[in-house]
């Protein structure tokens, strides 16, 4: 009884091309999110040359458009007769 057991290992064909891409592929795309993942947990200081630049703050007057201009030209005139159905 134990000479009928066969205790050889199975034949496994050898991996294609596209099948070594297609598993080194996901590899680098789950180490890519794992690194995103990271970036978003693991906060990173700011260096000194981002802080010295914004030495001056913006006041709100210049960021603001002035609302008083006249209405644009592009806009249609609103038509005086409505449209018979």
């Amino acid at each position: 009884m134990a000479s009928d057991l066969d205790f050889s290992p199975p034949e496994v064909p050898e991996p294609t091309f596209l099948e070594n891409l297609l598993r080194y592929g996901l590899f680098l795309g789950a180490i890519f999110q794992l690194i995103c993942v990271l970036a978003i947990i693991v906060p990173i200081p700011k260096s000194h040359e981002a802080e010295a630049e914004p030495s001056e703050p913006r006041s709100a007057e210049v960021t603001r458009k002035p609302k008083a201009t006249a209405p644009s030209a592009n806009k249609r005139p609103k038509k005086e007769a409505k449209k018979k159905r």
